[in-house]
């Protein structure tokens, strides 16, 4: 029996050889995304670990900003002197570092990364722990000199003596490059410049007797946690952060898992899809594969092997291809994985290729997933070779199962599909996010394998309206084409549920967007009142001087700042919540269109008092004139009296939990230090719209990080980041095509092999090579049309509900993306085309006489 599945496998290794690309795809995308985490994960381990000092004293933060602030968490520098009393300390520095910063040259371009990474501004204190060395030129000394980093100098072609403008919190101000810095560990993609210790506090913060952290070296024999509890116990353990080196690093490597989570997942995402159509592929091949050698196996049957011989033949050639395939995989993985890091270093993070890390689980996880994968969709394909009867070597027919009932899947699709719909019905009709968002989830997964189950019983009638015209366009040639789709709908459905998959994660996910769209354009259109809006593209902070800047334009009328703040609430229902909130001027109206359910501007923005969304403050049981404690950064605190509720949908500061907003005096007397993060702009009178953005424009023109914006252009801001997502949708249908493709190929080529004699007396009795060709095409295009079709439908059901979901944060507008609809219908027909090039080109090739012989 081995002699014989060895031999098989390798008589069949072409046949397999697209089911193993799907297998590798599969294990690339799986190991690529691990070997890229671990490899960036070290690298940024080994960075942090050589950059941090011994203990590091930084001002406590108990809240997270969600949406930044602007605001430079700061303390005392003489704190320096007291630490540096501690026994067991061998140095200190006082260090200052500010993110967000805006670096011009002479003709107002940005000196800084493209790749949306920040531009940090440092105190120059060089050091064995510090990241960068002097390569070119000398230390900065006053407050008009500074170092940049040799990167952004190449790239921006800045040179030694060269002048730049650096737009800081505090201000704006000129300095002279003196010299460059070159990185000694990895660049994780910002742009650095460094300033003299003096220079950098009161340039970069404002405060000349301030520092943002505290850098503590130990002396020789100390011990780190030792030290830590030393510098605690002088400065009071519970008025600063104190952090070992060990501590700072993994701190700092949780920030920045942010980032490699999302790139790990979004890889997994793409892995996930190759396995589930990988899965049909894989299904569909061994299943004609079986039903071809009926005769081979009722052979081996009568020659005395049992059933449980005939099952391990067939899972035998799956674990050999399984295994084949993860091998491959796991190298493609780890081409993937260089490709990925040549990636990111082109946009600005070097990592060295050369310093890869294939740790222990990534060749578990490839085995794992290749072979599963394959063992899974082999199982029942064996399970139907081991059922062979002795008798069918005997018969004549090689097509075994094409008749059978349906029964059995009908039942199954039809109860899984019932319990789908109705946690679909549930998600549509419940009150909370939550609850619809499980919903959701369970109703997407029981659908698709309903539909997977049931997808069989449709061939019938579905193709049978898509093929219809068929005869009347085509003739024949086009009769036979639609019998053919329609023989074994088993194999038609197999192979259109990989497309299906694809098509419909794309229609739920367009309809969602589209949806998305819609909706903030109407809330847009509902509360933006004013006429410009000036804000950063990331809706980042900026400095105070771009408010005044604005405010002495020629021709402005009205400026409403906004400006963002984390806080916590604690609510009468005992929750604390950590949200942000915004701070508005007291004028608010005149830009912003705001429904109140109860109260007013005037009462949502007086002092001490704030506004909330309505079904946020009832699910909390807030009321108008509750007074409720708020936590702000820095740790003060404040009572504030809800002054109004509002409507979310129609709120600014839509999409923030429990939309709070309050005045800006209140923010600044709780909160200081912020930086407005918008200005509301409206004309004065006898000023029209284009002269004033024309003057704004050339205003804002030695601040390239803010743009002005009006209705339309701030609505296509909106639309460009929501587009994010759909480029993602869109790659993982791209990669659910090509294995489509790969599957109908597959499908089409053992096909053709299955009627080899078939085709051999068409072309006998006068069916041209020309014929034949069209006739597979044809069979071709209804099929991916079909699985077009079931996913379109099956994915507009998954939008309708996934909007319900989002109605519930406020977004109410449905939108069908009908162009998208039509597309997918009209490219599915083109997959099918292109499937069926290489099957149709090999049966119109076949030698008639040979082919009436073939057994």
């Amino acid at each position: 029996m081995l002699k014989a599945t060895l031999r098989s496998f390798l008589a069949h290794k072409g046949r397999l050889l697209l089911s193993a690309l799907a297998v590798l795809l599969s294990v690339a995308f799986v190991t690529g995304s691990l070997i890229f985490s671990d490899t960036v994960g070290r690298t940024f381990d080994r960075l942090f670990a050589s950059t941090a000092a011994d203990v590091t004293v930084s001002p406590k933060e108990d809240l997270d900003e969600a949406v930044p602030s602007g605001r430079t968490a700061t303390l005392p520098a003489a704190l320096a002197e007291r630490v540096r009393r501690v026994e067991g300390v061998a140095a200190v520095r006082a260090e200052v570092e500010v993110q967000g910063l805006t670096v011009t040259d002479g003709d107002d371009e940005p000196v800084s990364p493209t790749t949306g990474a920040p531009t940090l501004g440092s105190a120059w204190l060089p050091g064995p722990r510090s990241p960068v060395e002097l390569s070119a030129g000398r230390a900065p000394k006053g407050p008009a000199q500074a170092l940049l980093d040799s990167e952004t100098a190449g790239r921006e072609d800045v040179d030694v003596g060269d002048t730049l403008t650096v737009i800081a919190p505090p201000g704006s101000f000129r300095v002279r490059v003196v010299g460059l810095v070159t990185f000694t560990t990895t660049n994780p993609g910002a742009a650095r410049i460094y300033f003299d210790a003096p220079a950098a506090r009161a340039k970069l913060l404002g405060a000349p007797s301030a520092a943002t952290s505290l850098a503590v070296d130990a002396a020789d024999g100390v011990d780190d946690q030792e030290l830590k509890r030393r510098v605690a116990a002088a400065l009071g353990p519970h008025t600063y952060d104190f952090r070992t080196a060990g501590e700072q690093a993994e701190s700092d490597v949780e920030r920045l898992g942010g980032f490699l989570d999302v790139i790990k997942y979004v890889m997994l995402g793409f892995a996930g899809v190759a396995v589930l159509v990988g899965v049909f592929l894989i299904v569909n091949t061994f299943s004609m594969l079986i039903a071809q050698r009926t005769r081979e196996l009722g052979l081996l049957r009568a020659l005395g092997a049992d059933r449980r011989q005939v099952r391990r033949s067939v899972l035998t050639e799956a674990f050999l291809l399984g295994l084949a395939g993860s091998t491959l995989g796991l190298a493609a993985g780890i081409g993937l994985a260089a490709g990925l890091i040549e990636l990111v270093g082109l946009l600005g993070t070097n990592i060295d290729a050369d310093e890869m890390v294939i740790g222990p689980v990534t060749p578990v996880a490839a085995y794992a997933v290749g072979l599963g994968v394959t063992f899974v969709a082999a199982y029942l394909p064996a399970r139907r070779a081991a059922g062979v009867s002795p008798m069918a070597a005997l018969s004549d027919a090689e097509v075994a199962g094409v008749g059978r009932p349906l029964r059995v899947r009908a039942v199954a699709g039809a109860v899984v599909g019932a319990a789908g719909a109705a946690a679909l019905a549930g998600c549509a009709a419940s009150g909370r996010t939550a609850t619809a968002a499980s919903l959701l989830g369970l109703g997407v997964v029981l659908t698709l394998i309903a539909a997977v189950i049931a997808g069989p019983l449709l061939v019938r009638p579905v193709i049978r309206v898509l093929g219809a015209a068929f005869p009347a366009l085509f003739g024949a040639v086009g009769r036979m084409s639609r019998r053919n789709a329609l023989r074994n709908p088993r194999r038609t459905g197999a192979t259109a549920a990989a497309l299906m998959v694809g098509i419909a994660l794309v229609g739920g996910l367009s309809v969602a967007s589209e949806s998305m769209t819609r909706s903030f354009d109407r809330q847009i259109d509902r509360t933006l009142g004013a006429d410009f809006v000036v804000q950063n593209a990331g809706f980042l902070p900026f400095p105070r001087e771009v408010t005044d800047a604005v405010r002495d334009t020629d021709g402005v009328g009205l400026v409403v700042r906004g400006r963002f703040a984390p806080v916590a609430v604690r609510l009468p229902d005992g929750d604390r919540v950590e949200t942000t909130a915004a701070g508005y001027d007291p004028r608010l109206d005149e830009v912003a269109g705001i429904t109140y359910t109860q109260g007013d501007t005037a009462a949502a923005l007086a002092p001490g008092r704030l506004a909330m969304d309505r079904d946020f403050a009832r699910d909390h049981g807030v009321r108008v004139g509750s007074t409720l404690p708020v936590s702000f950064q820095g740790g003060r605190s404040a009572e504030l009296r809800v002054g109004a509720l509002t409507d979310q949908d129609s709120a600014e500061g839509f999409g923030t939990q429990g939309g709070l907003y309050f005045g800006l005096a209140t923010l600044e007397r709780y909160a200081p230090g912020g930086q407005d993060s918008a200005l509301y702009v409206n004309a004065a009178p006898g000023t029209g719209d284009d002269t004033l953005r024309d003057r704004l424009e050339e205003t804002l023109e030695p601040y390239p990080q803010v743009q002005v914006r009006d209705l339309a252009d701030y609505k296509q801001l909106v639309r460009d980041q929501i587009s994010v997502l759909l480029y993602l949708v869109y790659a993982l249908l791209g990669l659910a095509i090509v294995i489509a493709v790969l599957g109908v190929v597959n499908t089409l080529a053992l096909s053709v092999v299955e009627r080899t004699r078939e085709i051999g007396l068409l072309r006998a009795i006068g069916l041209s090579r020309r014929q034949l060709r069209r006739m597979i095409r044809l069979e071709s295009v209804v099929i991916a049309v079909f699985g077009a079709v079931l996913g379109l439908v099956l994915g507009l059901v998954w939008g309708l509900c996934m909007q319900q979901v989002l109605a519930l944060q406020g977004m109410t507008a449905l939108a069908i993306p009908w162009f998208t609809v039509v597309a997918v219908v009209v490219g599915s027909a083109v997959v099918g085309v292109v499937a069926a090039l290489l099957p149709a080109l090999r049966a119109s090739r076949l030698n008639v006489l040979a082919a009436i012989a073939h057994e």
